[in-house]
């Protein structure tokens, strides 16, 4: 019974960091659509009308955000887009990488070493993803 503990811990692990890494390019959006969510909600416009403005914030920062990188052939407004959605993935993945350390971890330098580490590798992948899903399918540019 321990055994299958072990390998159902391993499994959600992987689960959650796989999750981490495939939903890190929807951080910019995500913060967007709850800033703007609850700014609704304070301002006066319910549950329902909060929920339906945050839905549009994050779709349309995705979309605009995702077009302009795509359409933009210059190469300083694309690294501009491409660091504005890695930053909050960065801080996403710092914080993620921060806390699943403190479990097994007990040196608070290490932990932030591995933190730090965790920050890098989530914000570079979301440039990459960024990048791959502003050209497209790379096997198709190949040929």
């Amino acid at each position: 019974m321990p055994a299958l503990g072990l390998v159902l811990n391993a499994l959600g692990i992987g689960l959650f960091c796989w999750a981490v890494f495939a939903l890190a390019v929807y951080a910019l959006p995500f913060f967007v659509a709850l800033n703007c969510g609850m700014i609704a909600f304070h301002g006066g416009a319910g549950v329902i009308g909060a929920l339906l403005i945050a839905i549009a914030a994050g779709v349309l920062t995705f979309a605009v955000g995702g077009t302009t990188f795509a359409a933009s052939r210059s190469v300083a407004l694309r690294v501009m887009i491409a660091t504005i959605f890695a930053v909050p993935a960065a801080i996403a993945g710092y914080n993620v990488v921060l806390a699943l350390s403190q479990i097994a971890v007990p040196s608070l330098a290490w932990r932030e070493a591995f933190a730090c580490l965790g920050a890098l590798c989530v914000g570079g992948t979301t440039w990459t993803r960024l990048t791959v899903l502003a050209c497209g399918d790379p096997s198709v540019r190949a040929g």
